[in-house]
């Protein structure tokens, strides 16, 4: 057994995509050695990435396969032998083995005698395997974009090759690919390091190795690196102790982590007359367009201060020329934003309102002014059926909001930062002085962007929001432009599952439904019915990613209703909580097996009475199941309609022993006609009765 080594070496790839290149390239050596029983499953294994080089360690790999012994069947006995003599069939099949005739044996199966040859395939070395299959797995990993490098040549990649490692043990592996044969060299950081070959003697040394040629292969350590050294020259930047500290940013952290090999930090500053701008543009200038982290006081109100994360080491004479070198390109990038913050304010949002009608949308479905008119009418329908069901909304203030909501697209500020689309917008409304409604509304229109995104913070926001992804998914359905497969160009996947997360988790406690938004708009009906299974795909998805909840218990609670998503909720949380107990798990069997009863029925033509005939219930039994189950049926009603679904459950479990005395005693499907009809009328009725939460034949039972 021996350890094995794989990396290959590019020019600098994307930081977004280097993560998931990272563990596909480990789960495809992974499954590589041991498809090819070099390794065996549960081997212990390590990956490696920076921005050129993605790279992979497993120990325990075996330096040859095992031979491996395969029975081959032949002919029937009674073909190859006649009269105990062997028939050409025989012969030809020994000459297929590659063994003589005596070398031949009987076996018996299912069919009767075989003539059967035992053949030995020998293992191949694992050298020769790798090789062959290590191009291809290569190959086969997915990215974004491919490229070209090679005149003439087939081989694609996200970046050209500039070296490849393969060692098994000490032992160097000749894998070929993208005109390179892979050996034992790999190569340090491109500047602090210089063109030196780092020689590795054996798989063990990689990290080492290259710590020596001022690369950090590790992903993980490379990240506590990062936030090691961001704490301590925040600490060294603040002497007086003031409270000074790094903005927190997670994502900003992983892509700095993948943009450099050896990260060191520095700190910097800019002129206190900037802080008038508003945070969120000096944020997005700092964060989106040049990689600093912001530093903020201890009340969180942003500090004068950036910190820059380097993919180099240098002197402190060094250090501050680059200082300087930051410093003054984020100054030109304020000044650029003073400037159209300024410049903006000249015109007012309600006369850029009239600007949008230059401002096009989609080319089919016009301009972001007739955009604006369909989403000021769903807001209002949508205001409507709050207010009738008790809740406060600023139907005015929701209105403006839906009218100025994209007057930002032409100022000069969001055409330079299109990532602060709607943020601009609710920042002018504050500076022009509309409410705080108004502008709180436009402000949080594009929320929530991701699932970890927070949602709007008021009614008027959350319903904006609705109106907003609701006419654009519709629109995009009208025109056949729906998502397909992994394609989703228009994002309406992250639409509607904002849609469903503010309906799921905002303060609009009423039980908005997504059929009802789908309608809203006056769209055509066939339409209203994609969107609408669309909103219930992606309802099965916040429950399953968002909320945590099993496969099954999703599916049986979507097919009991999947209009209304805090009900669904409420529903799948109180199935969950219920699925450990014994006798919920008994009743669910029991109701799979009535729905199975009943479909075979209906399979075979045998129709359940109408109603259920308490004159025809002749078996001590199927009284007690009747009677019981009538009575906690308005029980269960009454819980349901409380939204006490854990408790109606929890009812529905008592069931058990009339349930069980039932299927113990009764057979449905007796050779009485009537009797029978009457037995399946029962079963519906009792399926009918406690099936409105939850479709208990979906749950998966274990055995």
């Amino acid at each position: 057994m021996a350890e094995f080594l794989f990396e290959i070496g590019l020019e600098e790839v994307p930081a977004r995509m280097i993560a998931g290149a990272q563990a596909e390239l480990e789960q495809r050596v992974v499954k590589m050695l041991e498809r090819e029983r070099l390794v065996r499953s549960g081997a212990v294994t390590k990956s490696f990435a920076t921005p050129r080089r993605l790279a992979v360690w497993v120990e325990g790999v075996a330096e040859q396969q095992e031979d491996v012994a395969e029975e081959l069947v032949g002919p029937s006995v009674k073909v190859a032998y006649k009269d105990g003599v062997a028939t050409p069939a025989a012969a030809a099949f020994a000459k297929k083995a590659g063994v003589d005739l005596s070398a031949l044996k009987t076996i018996t199966n299912a069919k009767g005698e075989y003539l059967a040859a035992t053949l030995v395939k020998a293992g191949r070395g694992a050298a020769e395997v790798i090789a062959a299959e290590m191009p291809k797995e290569l190959a086969g990993i997915y990215w974004a974009k491919n490229m070209y490098w090679r005149a003439g040549r087939p081989e694609r990649f996200v970046r050209p090759v500039r070296w490849m490692v393969a060692m098994l043990g000490e032992k160097t592996v000749p894998v070929e690919f993208g005109g390179y044969v892979a050996g034992g060299v790999t190569y340090g950081h491109r500047v602090l390091f210089g063109e030196q070959a780092i020689e590795l003697k054996a798989p063990a040394d990689y990290e080492d190795a290259l710590l020596g040629g001022y690369v950090i292969a590790n992903v993980e350590v490379r990240r506590q690196r990062i936030r090691k050294a961001l704490d301590k020259v925040t600490r060294a930047g603040d002497p007086q102790g003031s409270g000074l500290r790094w903005r927190e940013d997670h994502e900003l952290v992983d892509k700095l982590t993948q943009l450099t090999e050896w990260p060191s930090v520095l700190l910097g500053g800019f002129e206190k007359e900037y802080l008038a701008l508003p945070e969120e543009v000096l944020v997005t200038v700092m964060r989106d367009h040049q990689n600093y982290f912001a530093v903020e006081e201890r009340d969180g109100k942003l500090a004068p201060y950036f910190l820059a994360v380097l993919n180099t080491e240098a002197d402190e004479a060094g250090v501050a020329v680059i200082r300087h070198g930051n410093e003054r390109v984020l100054r030109a990038r304020f000044n650029d934003a003073r400037f159209f913050w300024e410049f903006d304010q000249r015109v007012s949002l309600n006369e850029r309102f009239m600007l949008l009608e230059n401002v096009t949308f989609q080319k089919d479905l016009g301009s972001y002014a007739v955009k604006t008119g369909k989403v000021r009418k769903v807001a209002a329908a949508l205001a409507g059926r709050v207010v009738e069901r008790g809740l406060e909304v600023d139907v005015l203030a929701l209105d403006d909001a839906a009218r100025l909501a994209k007057a930002d697209l032409t100022a000069e500020l969001v055409k330079e930062f299109t990532e602060l689309q709607g943020v601009v917008g609710g920042l002018y409304a504050r500076a022009q002085e509309f409410p705080t409604s108004v502008g709180d509304a436009i402000y949080d229109q594009y929320k929530p962007e991701s699932m970890e995104d927070g949602v709007p913070r008021t009614t008027e926001g959350a319903l904006l929001a609705i109106a907003d992804k609701t006419d654009t998914i519709a629109g995009m359905f009208g025109l056949g432009l729906e998502p397909t497969g992994s394609k989703d160009p228009f994002a309406l996947r992250r639409a509607a599952n904002g849609i469903v997360k503010i309906l799921a988790e905002t303060k609009v406690t009423l039980p908005l439904k997504l059929d009802e938004i789908a309608e809203m708009g006056s769209y055509d009906s066939a339409v209203v019915a994609k969107v609408r299974g669309f909103f219930v795909e992606r309802l099965e998805f916040y429950l399953r990613e968002a909320r945590g909840q099993a496969y099954d218990v999703v599916k049986a609670v979507l097919a009991a209703g999947a209009s209304d998503v805090r009900d669904s909720v409420a529903r799948a949380e109180a199935v969950t909580a219920m699925r450990g107990s014994d006798d919920f798990v008994a009743v669910i069997s029991a109701f799979k097996r009535m729905k199975n009863i009943l479909a075979q029925a209906r399979e075979k033509g045998i129709a359940a009475g109408v109603a259920m005939n308490a004159a025809l219930l002749t078996e001590p039994t199927e009284k007690a199941l009747a009677d019981r189950s009538a009575e906690l049926a308005d029980r269960v009603y009454t819980l349901r309609a409380e939204k006490s679904y854990k408790a109606a459950l929890e009812q529905i479990a008592t069931l058990r022993p009339q349930v069980d005395a039932f299927f113990e005693a009764v057979m449905v499907m007796a050779p009485d006609k009537a009797v029978r009809a009457n037995r399946l009328a029962l079963l519906e009725k009792v399926l009918g009765d406690f099936s409105g939460i939850a479709d208990f034949s979906e749950i998966v039972i274990a055995g």
